[in-house]
């Protein structure tokens, strides 16, 4: 946005990654000096004074646990400033109740990032559906377009075999993003169908969580004896290397609001396999820029991968596709272009 000629301020509490992203970035950053309770006075006057200091009138809000600050804001400033609520996650359980419906009567606007999700805030929700817009969450795809190295330098700077096919998963080392599950695909096609494939598994755990999913997936890994086929390789922000080392990316997540890597996968022109479920099944289209498979049918992920082993210049021409819609619907430059469509709407009436 600040690209676009748009003067920039984030708001975020000290030592945050936001903050300390945005200050080696050079952007102009305000830190809170409270935000861990939902109504802190304090907080509203301090982001208050600033926005009528600095004649700002639209303020973007990307975390639902900052709607309670921003509607103090609101209530000091009236008509001074607009509010536009930038969601992320799924609803959860219905918010139709008073307290909700106050809540959300001072946002300006509502950005859902897909359809399924703009949906799910008409129907759970008493928010104004005129004020509901669709507003993917973008992504810089540059660099996962062009990563600047050959398929066979990434899988030399990973440590991976030179020649056999892979198949990926990039994610959090948890339970519902189905690392268990793609293991069990590899042992399936590598019995069955005696296919020579292997798997790359990149990730981290999450902070706090103890190690037991990861030891699970080591125990599996042992009891099919695939040891030498299943790579573990630790999370790397450079995440347009794994993309190019890979063949094809399997999306196995039990239940996912959008998928940042699947728009990943897709703009780095591979062919994705991804469950039928969540923001998935609104990202690829099935057939036509990736397939679908139901959530923990292992034999029909199975037989997705050999429809792309059996066909490679489909796969390529699925992958092809699949970048064109990435950069077509999910690259940030369209995000900012519809923001911005939306800040002028919401700002019209003055």
């Amino acid at each position: 946005m600040q690209a676009r000629g748009w003067q920039i301020t984030l708001f975020a509490p000290p030592d945050s990654p936001a903050l300390k992203q945005a200050q080696q970035e050079n952007l102009l950053v305000q830190q809170l000096s409270s935000r861990s309770k939902t109504f802190s006075l304090g907080a509203a006057r301090q982001m208050s004074t600033y926005l009528r200091q600095q004649q700002i009138r639209v303020l973007i809000v990307t975390q639902n646990r900052d709607l309670g600050l921003v509607s103090l804001v609101k209530l000091l400033m009236g008509k001074q400033i607009h509010l536009v609520y930038q969601q992320h996650m799924q609803l959860g359980p219905p918010k139709r109740d008073w307290f909700h419906t106050l809540r959300f009567r001072v946002l300006d606007a509502w950005l859902s990032p897909l359809p399924w999700l703009a949906k799910q805030v008409t129907e759970k929700t008493r928010f104004d559906p005129a004020k509901v817009h669709v507003v993917p969450l973008g992504i810089e795809l540059a660099s996962f377009i062009d990563p600047g190295l050959t398929k066979a330098a990434a899988r030399e700077q990973l440590g991976l075999p030179a020649t056999s096919t892979l198949l990926g998963l990039l994610g959090r080392l948890d339970d519902g993003k189905g690392q268990d599950f793609v293991i069990e695909v590899i042992q399936q096609l590598r019995t069955q169908h005696q296919r020579a494939v292997e798997l790359v598994l990149m990730g981290e755990l999450t902070k706090n969580e103890g190690d037991e999913y990861l030891a699970k997936l080591h125990q599996l890994v042992r009891d099919y004896n695939l040891e030498q086929v299943v790579h573990f390789r630790p999370f790397s922000a450079q995440t347009e290397v794994f993309y190019r080392a890979i063949d094809v990316f399997v999306m196995a997540s039990t239940n996912e609001t959008y998928g940042m890597v699947t728009i990943e996968a897709m703009a780095a022109g591979l062919p994705v396999l991804g469950t039928r479920i969540g923001g998935t099944a609104e990202i690829i289209k099935d057939g036509q820029t990736g397939l679908l498979y139901p959530v923990g049918d292992t034999e029909a992920c199975t037989q997705a991968v050999l429809r792309c082993l059996n066909n490679p210049a489909w796969a390529q021409h699925l992958g092809q596709a699949a970048q064109q819609e990435a950069i077509r619907e999910y690259a940030h430059e369209r995000q900012c272009a519809l923001t911005e469509q939306i800040i002028r709407r919401v700002t019209s009436s003055e």
